[in-house]
C-alpha cells in the first residue's frame, strides 16, 4: 500500500507571527504517516535544542516560554522557524515561518498648526511605524473625532481630512497609535479657520496625490487625493494603462480618495487622480503606483510514484506568484544536487532522475518560495525491486564500422536468466546529457545490434538491460567509443571553355562537403594515362582555369575534395576545345573601326533618302492639289466666254478674236502642236449642249444667245496658254431655256487680262 497513510506529510504547518515581548509563543506543528514519527524543529536552519525558554510538546508544536528580542547573550527568538518530520520513508521539512517582535517606533511626522478659510480643506497627518501596524485614531479637544461627520475622512495611513471647514471645526487635534507593542500619543496642532467663504477663483489645485503602495492580497489599499479650488474641482480615478478600475470592492471616501477591498493580483497599476474644474477641460493630475503581491501558492503538487530499478523518475512542481516564486527540490530534507542523473528542467519545476536505483528511494519536495510568502508539497518515490531478476548483460563490446554505424554485441546475465523477454539497448552522445538518451530494444535470442545513422567523427556510450515481465536487471557496465571519420562528399563540377587554349573547371561550395581541408584538381588528355596534378586548392576556392591546352584533342578534368580522414569521390568531366577552334574560323574577327565607318556612311544615306522620299511626296501632292484648282478654274473661265453675248463681225480686230490674250493665230499654231482641251471633260462639266452637230464641231454658241445666223466657232485651246486667275464671280440667274447663262462682257472687251 502506497497511499498517503504510509508517506510522511504536514497537516498543519508554522506560520508567520508577530510575538508580543515577554509573552508565551506557539509554532503548531502537525504530521500523519506511518510511526514512528521523529519530530524536530529548527530556527535559522541550526537545531532547536529543547530548553527552559524553548521546548517542543507532546503534539510536535514548539513552545517559547518567555519571546525576547533580545537575550542578555545577545541572541534574539526572532528568526525564521521550520519544523522536520522524519519516519523510515524519508524527512520532510516544513514551511518557513518568518518571527518578528511587536515594536512600535516613535512618530515620524506629527500633525501642523494650519489656518485655513472657511470653505477651504484642511489635512494634517501623522506617522509611525510599528508590528503589527498600528492603528491610529485622531483626537480633537481630547475627545475622539466623530467619524459620523461626513466631512471628516479618517485614512488608514493615520491622515485626517475636513472639507468645507465650518468655524466650528476649529480646534486642537492629535493623534494616538496603538498596537499590541505599545500606545503612542502625537503632538498636539491647532486648526483655525478665518474669514468666510471666498468667491474668488482659483484654478484646481492637487494638495495630495496617492502615494506609491506594495501590498498582498487580500489586504485593501487607500489612494489618498485632495485637490482644493473655486469652484470646487470635481476629483475622478483612472489606471494609466486604460484598463477600467472596476466596481466590486470599489469605494470613494470623503470627497476624493480611493478605497479598493481585498486586493488582487489583477489590481496592480499606476492610478492617475484628476481634479477637474467643473464645466471645463481645466484639470490637473497626480499619480501613484500600487503593487500587489500573491504568496507563492501550488498549481500542481508532485505526485508520489513507484517506478522498477533502472527506469526514469519524474516529478511535477508548478507554482505561481506575484513575483513569481523560486523553486528549490529537497530530498529527505537537504537540498538535492543534481547529476548526471539527475536533472532539473521547466526552471526546476520537473525534476526527473535516469536510471533509479536503490539509493534514489526517498521523499522527494518541492519548496517554492516569493517575497511574500512561502509554501511546500512533497512526494515519495519508491524503487521497485524484485527478487529473481536477471544480473546485468556481460561483455559489452562496441566495435566502429564506418562513420554512420557502430556493432554492439553482449553476453546474456549470469544469474536469473530464464524469464529474460528481451534486452534494451541504451544509446546516446557521450556529450549530451541523460535525458538525449534513446533505447533500441533487442530480441532475447539475439547478443548484438548494428546500430547505424550516427555522426560521423563522434563519441557515443551505450550500455545494456535485461527486461523481464517483472522487472529490468540493473545496467551493465557502461562503453564507449567512437565512429570514424567521414571523408567529404563528390563535389559538383561544371566545365566552362575560355578560348581555344584556356577551359575553366568551377563547383559549387556545400555544407554536405562536412570539414574538408581543400579541393584537388587533375586532368590530362584522354589517350593519356598519367593525369597533370594534383593541383591543390583551398577550401574558399571555387574555380580554377587551366591553361596552355591543345586545341585538337578531347581532355578529362578530375575534382575531388579530401579532408584530414582522406580523399572523397572524384567528380570526372570532358571537354573538347576543337568547337572553340571552328567558331573562330568561321566567324573571323571583325575590323570595329571599318565597320564603323561603313555603319556611320549606311546610316547617312538611309537619313538623306528619307528626307528626299518626303519631299518628292510633299511636292506630288501639293501638285495634284493646285493643277486640279487650276482646271476647275479654266473651264470656269471657258464657260464664262461661252456665255458672253457676241460682237458683230464689223466690230471685230482684224487681228482676229482675242482670247486670254492670245491671238487666233497664235491658237492655230498650238492647235499644231497636238494640245486640244479634252472636249469629254468640257462636256461632263457643261452637260447643256443644245444639240449633237454642236458637239461634232465643237463648242459654239447656244442658239438663245443670237440670232440663228450670227454663229461663231471657238477653237479649241491649249491648257498652256490659260493665265489662272482666282475669281468670285456673282452667281448668275439660270436661263429659263435651259441653255447656259449670259453674262454681261467686261468694259474692256470678252479678254480676261492675265
Amino acid at each position: 500500500d502506497f497511499g498517503r497513510s504510509s508517506e510522511l506529510a504536514f497537516v498543519v504547518e508554522p506560520s508567520d507571527d508577530i510575538a508580543v515581548q515577554e509573552q508565551p509563543l506557539i509554532l503548531y506543528c502537525q504530521v500523519e504517516g506511518i510511526q514512528p514519527i521523529t519530530i524536530t524543529w529548527r530556527k535559522n536552519g541550526a537545531m532547536i535544542v529543547d530548553s527552559e525558554n524553548a521546548f517542543m510538546l507532546a503534539n510536535g508544536s514548539l513552545y517559547v516560554s518567555r519571546f525576547q528580542r533580545v537575550r542578555g547573550d545577545g541572541s534574539s527568538d526572532e528568526g525564521e522557524y521550520d519544523c522536520m518530520a522524519q519516519n523510515h520513508y524519508g524527512l520532510v521539512v516544513s514551511r518557513k515561518a518568518k518571527i518578528q517582535a511587536a515594536t512600535m517606533s516613535d512618530f515620524h511626522i506629527h500633525p501642523q498648526n494650519a489656518v485655513v478659510e472657511e470653505g477651504g480643506v484642511a489635512r494634517f497627518q501623522c506617522q509611525i511605524h510599528g508590528l503589527p501596524e498600528p492603528v491610529i485614531l485622531w483626537h480633537k479637544n481630547s475627545m475622539p473625532v466623530n467619524t459620523d461627520n461626513e466631512r471628516y475622512t479618517l485614512l488608514p495611513k493615520g491622515v485626517l481630512q475636513i472639507t468645507g471647514l465650518r468655524a466650528e471645526d476649529s480646534g486642537i487635534f492629535h493623534c494616538v497609535a496603538t498596537n499590541i507593542a505599545n500606545v503612542k500619543f502625537s503632538r498636539e496642532a491647532r486648526l483655525t479657520v478665518s474669514g468666510s467663504h471666498s468667491t474668488v477663483y482659483k484654478d484646481p489645485m492637487i494638495l495630495v496625490g496617492p502615494e506609491n503602495l506594495t501590498l498582498t492580497v487580500h489586504q485593501t489599499a487607500v489612494l489618498e487625493c485632495i485637490a482644493t479650488g473655486n469652484p470646487r474641482p470635481i476629483v475622478s480615478w483612472s489606471r494609466l494603462d486604460g484598463r477600467p478600475i472596476g466596481v466590486e470592492g470599489i469605494q470613494v471616501l470623503g470627497t476624493g480618495n480611493l478605497m479598493i477591498s481585498d486586493l488582487t493580483v489583477q489590481h496592480s497599476g499606476i492610478y492617475v487622480c484628476a481634479a477637474n474644474k467643473p464645466g471645463t477641460r481645466v484639470r490637473r493630475t497626480a499619480q501613484g503606483s500600487l503593487v500587489v503581491q500573491a504568496p507563492a501558492e501550488f498549481v500542481q503538487h508532485p505526485q508520489s510514484i513507484s517506478r522498477p530499478v533502472g527506469t526514469t523518475a519524474i516529478f511535477t512542481c508548478v507554482a505561481q506568484g506575484e513575483p513569481p516564486p523560486q523553486i528549490t527540490w529537497l530530498r529527505n530534507g537537504q537540498i538535492l544536487e543534481t547529476s548526471d542523473h539527475i536533472k532539473l528542467k521547466n526552471n526546476n519545476s520537473t525534476l526527473s532522475i535516469y536510471g533509479i536505483n536503490q539509493a534514489d528511494e526517498a521523499i522527494y519536495q518541492c519548496l517554492a518560495e516569493n517575497s511574500a510568502g512561502s509554501t511546500q508539497a512533497s512526494a515519495r518515490l519508491t524503487v521497485l525491486w524484485a527478487d529473481g531478476l536477471p544480473s546485468p548483460p556481460q561483455a559489452v563490446r562496441a566495435e566502429t564500422v564506418s562513420a554512420t554505424t557502430i556493432q554492439v554485441s553482449w553476453e546474456k546475465p549470469l544469474q536469473n536468466t530464464k524469464e529474460i523477454i528481451g534486452y534494451v539497448l541504451h544509446i546516446r552522445k557521450a556529450a549530451d546529457p541523460v535525458e538525449m538518451e534513446y533505447q533500441e530494444a533487442v530480441s532475447k535470442s539475439t547478443f548484438q545490434q548494428l546500430v547505424t545513422d550516427l555522426e560521423p567523427s563522434t563519441s557515443y556510450s551505450f550500455y545494456i538491460k535485461a527486461y523481464t515481465s517483472r522487472g529490468a536487471s540493473k545496467a551493465s557496465e557502461v562503453t564507449v567509443v567512437s565512429t570514424l571519420g567521414e571523408v567529404p562528399a563528390m563535389p559538383s563540377l561544371f566545365i566552362k571553355v575560355i578560348n581555344s587554349t584556356t577551359v575553366q573547371a568551377t563547383w559549387e561550395p556545400s555544407i554536405k562537403l562536412g570539414q574538408h581541408e581543400g579541393f584537388k584538381l587533375y586532368y590530362r588528355k584522354v589517350h593519356l594515362s598519367q593525369y597533370t596534378g594534383p593541383v591543390l586548392l583551398a577550401s574558399n576556392v571555387t574555380a580554377y582555369n587551366i591553361t596552355h591546352l591543345d586545341a585538337s584533342v578531347v581532355y578529362e578534368v578530375k575534382l575531388l575534395a579530401y579532408n584530414q580522414h582522406g580523399d572523397g569521390n572524384s567528380t570526372v568531366r570532358f571537354v573538347s576545345l576543337r568547337e572553340s577552334v571552328e567558331r573562330t574560323v568561321l566567324n573571323p574577327p571583325c575590323d570595329c573601326m571599318k565597320d564603323e565607318q561603313n555603319n556611320k556612311t549606311s546610316t547617312t544615306g538611309i537619313i538623306i533618302g528619307i528626307h528626299i522620299g518626303v519631299t518628292c511626296i510633299i511636292f506630288c501632292i501639293l501638285f495634284l492639289m493646285f493643277g486640279y484648282r487650276g482646271r476647275l478654274l479654266m473651264c470656269k473661265n471657258v464657260q464664262e466666254q461661252l456665255s458672253t453675248p457676241q460682237i458683230p463681225r464689223s466690230q471685230r480686230s482684224a487681228t482676229g478674236l482675242v482670247l486670254n490674250g492670245a491671238t487666233r493665230r497664235d491658237r492655230d499654231d498650238r492647235d499644231l502642236n497636238g494640245k486640244q482641251l479634252d472636249m469629254n471633260e468640257l462636256e461632263r462639266l457643261f452637260p447643256a449642249s443644245p444639240s449633237q452637230e454642236q458637239q461634232e464641231k465643237g463648242i459654239t454658241s447656244a442658239h438663245s444667245l443670237s440670232a440663228p445666223n450670227d454663229e461663231t466657232q471657238i477653237s479649241t485651246l491649249p491648257l498652256d496658254e490659260f493665265s489662272i486667275i482666282e475669281e468670285q464671280p456673282d452667281p448668275l440667274p439660270k436661263n429659263p431655256h435651259g441653255s447656259s447663262p449670259a453674262a454681261p462682257a467686261p468694259e474692256h472687251g470678252p479678254a480676261n487680262e492675265g
